[in-house]
């Protein structure tokens, strides 16, 4: 299944910087637990990929799974050894633009080491460090 947009005003975007830290999207929003990016890079739509069906596999299909990231950047190739000033070339993969500290899944109805292990083999079909983070609060208060 492919995670690409549908459709794209502007085909051919400049490459966006992953440096620095996420704006948004630094807290669980939606599940119990989730996985933090620690550094940044581009995730490819098949990493993205990767990651959900070793998550769903681990669960066997139960539990609750949210994608945080969508790969809206289009990166292109020119074709190898083609002359100068032909302008930019084809888009050839789709990837996520993932800065520090962003939530890149999230996972609920599941127990606390079933969503540990999940996300430990998502973690590993991903090009970056992260980290397992539980919600805090809720639960405390009571």
């Amino acid at each position: 299944m492919a995670v690409i947009p549908k459709r794209t005003k502007y085909r051919r975007p400049h490459r966006l910087p992953y440096d620095g830290l996420a704006k948004g999207n630094t807290k669980l929003s939606f599940g119990e637990y989730g996985l933090q990016a620690l550094e940044g890079a581009w995730i490819t739509q098949q990493q993205i990929e990767a990651a959900r069906v070793a998550m769903t596999r681990y669960m066997k299909r139960g539990g609750k799974v949210w994608i945080n990231i969508f790969p809206h950047l289009s990166l292109t190739r020119i074709p190898l050894e083609t002359r100068m000033g032909k302008g930019k070339g084809q888009p050839e993969l789709w990837v996520a633009v993932v800065k520090k500290n962003k939530i890149l899944f999230e996972i609920a109805d599941v127990s606390e080491d079933v969503a540990r292990e999940a996300l430990r083999l998502a973690m590993h079909k991903l090009p970056i460090k992260c980290k397992f983070v539980k919600k805090e609060g809720e639960k405390r208060e009571n």
